[in-house]
């Protein structure tokens, strides 16, 4: 999921790029967005050559079309994976929803919160949608704040592709506390730059250090362990409450963001660089306290390591 969030960030900043160098004038922001078609009709004639899921095949009854299903993508044993399937789906008909906001589930509701939200409150999303606007700010050419974008989307996908790669070998805790220290640091660099006027020159190699340990710590680790914290009757749940807030916090920050920005050297420019960095800071401390580690934990037994 996250690949693909990152693989669509860099495509769209190249595009932009390519868009730029075309010497649209006024008309350029509307190839900008109307390309965002492309992709889109592309996706839904896709979507007509999509099968069905087995699983949900089978759920209504259709056995004939999920074994079909089964054997064009390869299954070998399809009647064995039938049978493993209505077994699941058996089992998952004996366990009843449960209510989320309960105190039982308090600890993994607010961990699913707490993430999410410092997830956003670094301003991640603030450099994304605005990263053309913050290098303009800085003093960057047009041209010249395209291809830097462009360069941070490379390095935005290199370092998740890393944070996957080493997830579970080196924990969810410690990517997150490293990537926190890491994303903490560049951004008090920025907002130095911003405040003083001095160095701006430095400002792609800092926000690039910004991406990289956001990509290998909490764009990595976030879905993976909003997954992992709950409880099997509440995890859809659960993570629906997640994905809420990790957006929510995305959209409150992409709106105030434009309504405190300056240019660099201008008073307070860099204030929202400040209370980024600020709340890194805080979610060190957060993390480092009441955050567990749930690598090689099985989800059976995540709710005694909760506790």
């Amino acid at each position: 999921f996250q690949v693909n969030i990152v693989l669509g960030v860099l495509v769209a900043y190249f595009s932009n790029y390519l868009i730029g160098t075309l010497n649209l004038g006024d008309q350029e922001w509307r190839w900008k967005l109307g390309v965002q078609a492309v992709p889109a009709a592309a996706f839904l004639v896709t979507l007509f050559f999509i099968p069905r899921s087995p699983r949900w095949l089978l759920m209504k009854g259709l056995r004939q079309e999920a074994a079909e299903t089964l054997d064009r993508l390869g299954v070998k044993n399809v009647d064995s994976q039938i049978a493993s399937i209505e077994g699941s789906l058996s089992k998952d008909r004996s366990v009843t929803s449960a209510p989320l906001f309960i105190a039982k589930f308090r600890k993994p509701v607010m961990l699913a919160i707490l993430i999410a939200l410092f997830n956003q409150l670094g301003g991640i999303n603030a450099l994304w949608y605005y990263a053309d606007t913050i290098f303009a700010m800085a003093g960057f050419s047009k041209d010249a704040s395209a291809l830097q974008a462009v360069g941070l989307g490379i390095a935005n996908i290199v370092a998740t592709l890393f944070g996957m790669a080493v997830i579970d070998k080196l924990g969810r805790k410690p990517l997150l506390m490293w990537g926190t220290a890491g994303c903490g640091i560049a951004l008090a660099g920025v907002a130095l730059i911003f405040s003083t006027g001095a160095r701006p020159e430095l400002l792609v190699w800092l926000f690039g250090l910004f991406v990289i340990c956001h990509a290998f710590g909490q764009g990595a680790v976030i879905w993976v362990f909003i997954s992992e914290i709950f409880p099997t009757v509440v995890r859809s749940k659960g993570q629906t409450l997640g994905s809420f807030t990790h957006w929510f916090m995305a959209m409150i920050v992409s709106w105030s963001f434009p309504l405190v920005a300056r240019d660099v050297g201008e008073p307070l420019a860099g204030l929202p660089f400040w209370i980024f960095a600020i709340f890194m800071v805080i979610q060190l401390f957060v993390v480092g306290i009441t955050f567990p580690e749930t690598k090689q934990i099985a989800l059976e037994d995540i709710d005694e390591t909760i506790r």
